[in-house]
């Protein structure tokens, strides 16, 4: 493939990239530039005082929670999925995948929706959680849930590959010696997909911290108490605090940008890591 472009008219090698380059700064580089230059329109004073704003405080606060709780959830569920589609052969595997991936095709809105259904005033469990004082809907649990089913696949699906590349003979070693599964695990496999683990929690992570649509249905636009980051953006910006609003959205800029950086080093590791386990003995 690379040397087909070699072989390309040189007109034709530069028109591609010029119409590549292009896209990316009409589509990701100009709008990306114009939250900053938006946020600091009035001033750094305007800017540090948006931030400093306690219900701001409390959008990130919120935000954060959400992904710990999100990312800690993913993670534990992605390593035993991860774990069985990479190492194990059973009955029910590829549907195990397929439902992994399910929340790739679900709108956030209607995820959102399906959680309202099951714990919402009026949902099936609704009746049982109030009478026991019990609150998921329009609060922290079912953010928390919400953040989940949309970053369910990340973990799980960056993971599986990686520990099919690493083959078996490693564990095999390891159980002759002696260890059990446990210690085969956490000694053997588990440090050999550090990076592809790394990688799956830097992208969950990410989309976690961006999440709008579900979170937007469950949480009920609280100011102060339910609104995540993102929801406060918009909950300003309606309001016409454009200043303010953009000074915030460019927080969760600085976070995209900073994934972007982790995810291009964890990614190379990860790379070289299963290179590495697929040309082992």
């Amino acid at each position: 493939m690379a040397e087909l472009a070699r072989t390309e008219p040189r007109a034709v090698r530069v028109a591609l990239t010029a119409l590549a380059l292009a896209f990316l700064g009409g589509f990701l580089v100009v709008p990306l530039a114009a939250v900053f230059a938006e946020a600091l329109a009035q001033g750094w004073r305007v800017y540090l005082a948006a931030l400093r704003e306690p219900e701001a405080w409390a959008a990130l606060r919120l935000t954060l929670e959400a992904t710990l709780g999100a990312v800690l959830l993913n993670t534990s569920f992605g390593l035993a999925a991860a774990w069985l589609l990479g190492k194990f052969q059973f009955p029910g595997r590829r549907l195990l995948a397929v439902l992994i991936d399910l929340p790739f095709a679900v709108s956030p809105v209607v995820a959102g929706l399906m959680f309202m259904l099951v714990f919402g005033a009026q949902g099936w469990l609704g009746p049982w959680l109030i009478d026991r004082d019990i609150r998921i809907a329009f609060a922290l649990p079912g953010i928390v849930l919400a953040t989940t089913f949309v970053t369910f696949p990340f973990v799980a699906r960056e993971l599986a590959p990686v520990f099919q590349a690493q083959g078996g003979e490693q564990e095999e070693a390891a159980r002759m010696l002696g260890a059990s599964g446990w210690q085969t695990f956490w000694r053997v496999s588990l440090p050999g997909a550090r990076w592809g683990l790394a990688y799956g929690v830097i992208l969950c992570t990410a989309r976690a911290m961006g999440e709008f649509g579900a979170v937007s249905v469950v949480s009920g636009h609280i100011r102060g108490l339910t609104n995540t980051l993102p929801l406060h953006v918009e909950t300003l910006y309606n309001e016409y605090q454009f200043a303010a609003a953009f000074a915030c959205a460019s927080l969760l800029s600085l976070s995209a940008l900073a994934t972007v950086g982790l995810k291009a080093w964890a990614g190379r590791r990860r790379a070289a890591a299963m290179q590495t386990s697929r040309s082992a003995p």
